[in-house]
């Protein structure tokens, strides 16, 4: 009987011998090799000198057998500012820029993680840089996984000092690290064509006067510097909050925002109490979207907002404290996706925190202010303090008010027409995937029936407008699915 246990015992111990010897043989067959979950790294355009977000991708071995490979590296080195870290280990300096010996069982697999620090490259256009990271396997089999991006030069400006009258012209990119700071007595003028992006929280912080001299088809776009993407579907550039926004000061008039894109900011402007006499601010032609906190904050000055969209904000859209505002051809919408408890479109008060702000005339012409709620119109008066304003051929979505001195000829919106989408007065209201397009459709009621005698000549992007104009910044033109209809 122990010679029969024995023997059992003996051939136990040959059988788990051979399996651990097996376990332990990596293959030198080159048909076994390695599976990629992609085969190409790509990073969005980025800005040299500005170190990318991490993209990773996995290292399977469905070969059947167990893999070795002798190196795992990129082709350049560190030339071409990629980094890379393989299964927990970086390569850096201390590994030669490589990882020696890394063995992948049958059936396991390893992860990647990738970055850029793109290099300067001296060009002025963005330029592709490529590397690619080999795997070098036992057997003598070459794999490569292709990293790629696009490298963009750019003047990058921890703060910005503007002491005496300067223009911003084209040229490089302009990153902004903290703040534009703009004295008063100077003024900044930012030509048309010129982009800047600002680092998150940084701000333009106007004491003096900025002018944004866009034109037509060659705006001044004031943004986040992020060029990259939050999720595949969602970039950065489309997030609220991804810089801090303009604060006009006290002793700042004269202001021009001007064919001006203007989107992604905190609260993307704010005005100071000022001499309601003087003009403080004057926005035309202009885009104010996407943003974290208000669109217009404007407390106790002269504002003037022409054929400008204001639309999806935390906070409202615009709201005016006190002061003289004139609002002629805007559209004001308020579907801000990111937070339900979103504000109001638009809102006006002649008070604010038991200070007396009185509204010598607010005046909204042929104009649409709407949203997702059912009421986007706030007023907060005091009936002891004077309050001038006026709707006149607006399209609301308010509860309907008789009072035909203040509102006169308004479409009073009905809230089942565009509770929860929006499609029928714009092209595209899609919260899931955060596409907009508030151009008007051919059957909103904005579509002409704006004020003929006090309409602006054309529209928010230059189009003429016909004898019979729309509500709105927006002139309708027919699209080409509508004109095949």
């Amino acid at each position: 009987m122990l010679k029969k246990h024995t023997a059992y015992l003996i051939s136990l111990i040959a059988l788990l011998i051979s399996a651990c010897a097996n376990d332990d043989s990596f293959t030198l067959q080159s048909s076994r090799v390695l599976t990629f979950s992609s085969d190409t790294i790509t990073f969005d355009t980025l800005f040299s000198r500005i170190p990318s977000s991490t993209r990773t991708f996995w290292v399977y071995n469905k070969s059947g057998k167990n893999i070795r490979c002798t190196s795992i590296k990129l082709e350049n080195g560190n030339q071409t500012g990629f980094r890379v870290n393989v299964n927990g280990i970086y390569l850096g300096k201390e590994q030669g820029f490589q990882l020696l010996n890394e063995e992948i069982r049958e059936n396991d697999s390893i992860r990647v993680f990738v970055e850029i620090t793109p290099p300067d490259n001296g060009m002025t256009d963005p330029q592709l840089i490529e590397d690619n990271l080999i795997f070098m396997l036992e057997s003598g089999v070459r794999q490569e996984v292709c990293l790629e991006s696009y490298a963009w030069d750019a003047e990058i400006i921890e703060s910005l000092s503007i002491l005496s009258d300067t223009t911003l012209t084209t040229g490089k990119p302009l990153i902004i690290r903290n703040s534009i700071d703009i004295a008063e007595g100077a003024t900044l003028t930012i030509s048309q064509g010129k982009t800047i992006y600002l680092h998150d929280k940084a701000m333009i912080n106007v004491h003096g006067t900025m002018i944004c001299a866009g034109e037509p088809g060659n705006e001044v776009i004031l943004r986040g510097d992020r060029l990259d993407n939050m999720f595949d579907y969602l970039p950065y550039d489309e997030v609220s909050g991804q810089w801090g926004g303009i604060h006009f000061y006290e002793t700042s008039y004269g202001n021009i925002i001007r064919h001006t894109d203007i989107h992604g900011a905190n609260t993307a402007i704010c005005c100071d109490s000022a001499d309601v006499t003087i003009e403080k601010l004057t926005i035309e032609n202009s885009t104010i979207h996407n943003n974290q906190g208000y669109g217009i904050h404007a407390t106790n000055c002269k504002v003037n907002i022409y054929n400008s969209q204001i639309t999806n904000t935390l906070n409202d859209c615009i709201a005016i404290i006190g002061g003289e505002t004139y609002i002629n051809h805007c559209t004001i919408a308020q579907f801000y996706p990111f937070d339900g408890n979103r504000g109001a479109a638009f809102s006006f008060a002649n008070n604010k925190n038991g200070t007396a702000y009185p509204i010598t005339a607010c005046t909204i012409r042929n104009s649409i202010v709407t949203g997702y709620a059912e009421d986007v119109v706030m007023a907060y008066l005091s009936d002891t303090i004077n309050s001038e304003f006026k709707f006149d051929h607006c399209m609301l979505r308010t509860p309907e008010i008789s009072d035909t001195l203040r509102c006169s000829n308004i479409i009073w919106e009905n809230t089942t027409d565009t509770i929860a989408t929006g499609h029928k007065n714009f092209q595209l209201i899609d919260s899931e995937k955060l596409k907009y397009d508030f151009r008007l459709t051919e059957i909103s009621k904005a579509v002409n029936t704006a004020d003929a005698t006090t309409s602006l000549p054309s529209d928010r992007n230059a189009t003429p407008r016909d004898t019979k104009p729309d509500m709105g910044c927006y002139e309708y033109v027919a699209t080409a699915s509508e004109e095949k209809e």
